[in-house]
């Protein structure tokens, strides 16, 4: 699944299948993204311990989820089990004003195994720029997986002898951006996409 393109073959690739997967099917209903941790708004997320809000649907009606234990498998939940929730400690996690879903697995006691997805929506031109950028300058192979196109990357940490990474999925203007250190359960990513769009 790690398949290597040239940068400009992914640029090209990524430019095919983010046209495809515009508006034009519409049957679905469904819509929504995610900004790259970075590029949420400027009101942050609200902690999870407050009630969550009704979902935020996106521009073709599919609901931003918002609940970080829903979106995940039984077998995927097994593998994080022990892992902290959205600790206050690494700040704001959880459904934001704009319906964003950040997802902090953490322990604040760990110097560096930590998984963090954001899940908020993101029209096709923002994404488009965002993959294309990831391909042509950092090296993330992409692929077409599940009707949508997922980009990822791993690299080894700096400071630690394990493994860092990030893994995209785009998918009806929603995008799932995951970041993570030493901490990568089997299946995460497609269960996410699984309960968002089937």
């Amino acid at each position: 699944m790690n398949a290597r393109f040239p940068a400009g073959a992914a640029a090209l690739l990524l430019v095919a299948v983010l046209t495809a997967c515009g508006p034009a099917s519409d049957d679905s209903g469904n819509a929504g993204g995610s900004p790259s941790p970075s590029a949420g708004a400027s009101d942050g997320p609200v902690e999870t311990g407050t009630p969550s809000p009704s979902p935020s649907p996106t521009a073709k009606g599919v609901a931003l989820p918002t609940d970080c234990r829903a979106i995940l498998s039984d077998d995927v939940l097994a593998q994080l089990e022990g892992t902290p929730l959205n600790d206050a400690a690494f700040g704001p996690s959880g459904v934001g004003t704009d319906g964003t879903l950040t997802c902090v697995w953490a322990d604040p006691r760990a110097d560096t195994t930590r998984l963090v997805t954001t899940i908020s929506a993101m029209n096709r031109g923002p994404a488009l720029d965002m993959l294309n950028a990831l391909a042509d300058t950092e090296g993330f192979a992409c692929f077409t997986p599940d009707g949508g196109t997922r980009c990822e990357k791993t690299w080894p940490n700096t400071q630690y002898p394990v493994t860092d990474g990030r893994t995209l999925f785009w998918r009806d203007d929603i995008m799932i951006d995951t970041r993570y250190s030493n901490l990568s359960p089997s299946g995460y990513t497609s269960s996410i996409v699984a309960h968002i769009f089937d």
